[in-house]
């Protein structure tokens, strides 16, 4: 079942995401912060720290949250892009507890904004693309694509080995209120979109599988 956000009926964060999201002090850990890459994997061999992505661990005695997920591939990228790129495709299903783990990191920017280029051999890809109003949402303070733009990447540009059933687990999680049939709506009608054959007919699959 997919995890949930962690925020309070108010819609305030809750005291477990914000450790989160302040997690130089105890919750999140990163390579080459206060330990060292080497000496967070020591302390996971011991018991202490679990691996989340890239060099990131979280302490065992806290669950792996989205906010937690989030950060973590963050910490991925150089920080003079944390502020401009947005966690996409599997890395977003991932967060929302939808997807396994990626191998590398992807990141979207809107194409009318001007990013400095990614190493061509690091943890992230970046893609240029075209950003709604509604394509973006806000964990742990990281820009996540929304639920249903995820979906939608997911259908295109997924693996086949993971892709519908991480349209599945989407379409299964009550908190991301994204049910397929809009989906499969939107890209109905989006123009000139490649591979929007396959994309749909693994959105029909899932619906199809799911019930």
């Amino acid at each position: 079942m997919p995890a949930t956000q962690g925020s309070t009926a108010q819609g305030q964060p809750s005291a477990r995401r914000n450790l989160a999201i302040n997690s130089t002090g105890g919750v999140l850990f990163h390579g080459g912060t206060i330990f060292s890459h080497v000496e967070l994997q020591a302390m996971r061999l011991d018991g202490l720290m679990v691996h989340v992505c890239g060099e990131s661990y979280v302490r065992t005695d806290q669950p792996t949250t989205p906010a937690i997920r989030a950060q973590s591939a963050l910490n991925a990228v150089p920080r003079s892009l944390h502020r401009r790129v947005a966690l996409a495709r599997q890395t977003a299903a991932w967060v929302y507890g939808c997807a396994p783990a990626p191998s590398v990191v992807s990141l979207v920017t809107d194409h009318r904004r001007r990013t400095t280029a990614l190493p061509l051999s690091g943890p992230a890809v970046m893609h240029q693309v075209t950003l709604g109003p509604c394509d973006l949402s806000t964990i742990g303070g990281v820009e996540v694509t929304s639920p249903l733009r995820t979906a939608l990447d997911v259908a295109i540009h997924g693996q086949d080995s993971w892709a519908v059933d991480a349209l599945r687990n989407i379409a299964a999680a009550p908190e991301l209120r994204c049910p397929l049939h809009l989906v499969v709506l939107s890209l109905e009608h989006a123009a000139r979109v490649p591979g929007k054959a396959r994309a749909l007919a693994r959105l029909r699959e899932a619906m199809r599988t799911g019930r």
